[in-house]
């Protein structure tokens, strides 16, 4: 899954031990927009090469391809957003990326599609 959005907190990183030795976590706070309204995901980049790879700012457009995972321990639920990829987004791209004009669209280069379509007055359908 992929989600574009701005960087708006870095949540301080946590080390630990585990089987295989110390390991890294860092979790960022992305703010995006769905629809008309604005949200927020936190999601997690776990190992410091990873961490030190992406160096992820405040403030930054990113995208952020994800997995999302829940597990179960005592009757609750926990859940994992990990990203394994990160893309910088400049500003112009993602100004044009939300709003794609007709010619982005697949279905504008076919005539008769709804931008060429020739209207039907006899038609009475209400839609």
């Amino acid at each position: 899954m992929e989600i574009a959005g701005k960087i708006i907190q870095i949540l301080p990183s946590q080390t630990g031990e585990g089987r295989n030795g110390t390991w890294t976590k860092q979790e960022y706070v992305l703010e995006f927009k769905d629809g008309s309204f604005m949200k927020k995901l936190a999601f997690t980049v776990f190992g410091a090469e990873k961490i030190a790879q992406f160096a992820i700012k405040e403030g930054e457009d990113i995208k952020v391809s994800i997995n999302i995972e829940s597990r179960e321990y005592n009757g609750k639920f926990y859940h994992d957003v990990r990203a394994w990829r990160i893309d910088r987004v400049s500003a112009a791209s993602a100004s044009s990326s939300s709003t794609p004009s007709t010619q982005d669209t697949p279905w504008a280069a076919y005539e008769g599609s709804a931008t060429n379509a020739p209207i039907n007055e006899s038609d009475d359908l209400p839609f």
